[in-house]
């Protein structure tokens, strides 16, 4: 048994969903333009048997809900130019997922603004419920 048996895919893992957020990137450029807003993507994570893929993007100039269906619907079409530039045995089946934790990063800078400097906002009574953000993983 090798000792560094569960080191090596983790590395490998790791390359393989950096090039398909690049390469991924490149594609939702060129494919679907604008129209869905502008799209950002944040992150990939794969399956250790590399069959699915969670990507997760943000997006400016449209409603996440909009460009979740828009990336989900054209995902397939997706897979198959990812399927051409990779040239890998397995291409994971993609699975688009709005990240929201920039809105959370927002969020709680101003929410420890408002707690450092309580002067600038004399309105106490409408401090929100916040939600600590959620952890992919």
């Amino acid at each position: 048994m090798s000792r560094h048996k569960n080191k090596a895919p983790a590395s490998r893992n790791i390359r393989l969903a950096d090039q398909i957020q690049k390469d991924l990137a490149q594609l939702i450029q060129r494919e679907l333009g604008t129209r869905s807003g502008l799209i950002t993507l944040t992150g990939v994570e794969l399956s250790p048997d590399y069959a699915h893929a969670k990507v997760f993007f943000t997006v400016l100039g449209a409603e996440p809900e909009e460009a979740t269906a828009a990336l989900n619907e054209k995902a397939g079409y997706l897979h198959s130019l990812l399927f051409k530039m990779l040239h890998i045995h397995t291409v994971p089946t993609l699975h688009f997922h709005h990240d929201n934790q920039l809105a959370h990063g927002i969020e709680m800078s101003r929410l420890i603004d408002r707690a450092n400097h309580p002067e600038d906002f004399p309105d106490e009574g409408d401090i929100p419920n916040f939600e600590p953000p959620k952890i992919r993983g």
